[in-house]
């Protein structure tokens, strides 16, 4: 079995929340290339950048990575 990520997850809360990248990148004042790079492993989002979207999201942070 696939193990879930923080880029499945990430994507996955995006599009059940009905937002582009471009909108997440501007409630988390990031370039829409970040949200992409996060989506797709290429790079992480700091514990900061967790926090803002486990608020956005309403999920807890635990959630978002595993």
């Amino acid at each position: 079995m696939k193990k879930i990520i923080l880029a499945d997850n990430l994507k996955r809360l995006r599009i059940e929340n009905n937002l582009s990248q471009k909108a997440l990148a501007e409630k988390l004042n990031v370039n829409f290339r970040t949200i992409s790079a996060w989506e797709k492993s290429i790079c992480e989002p700091s514990i900061e950048m967790l926090v803002k979207i486990s608020e956005i999201f309403n999920e807890s942070i635990d959630d978002i990575l595993f």
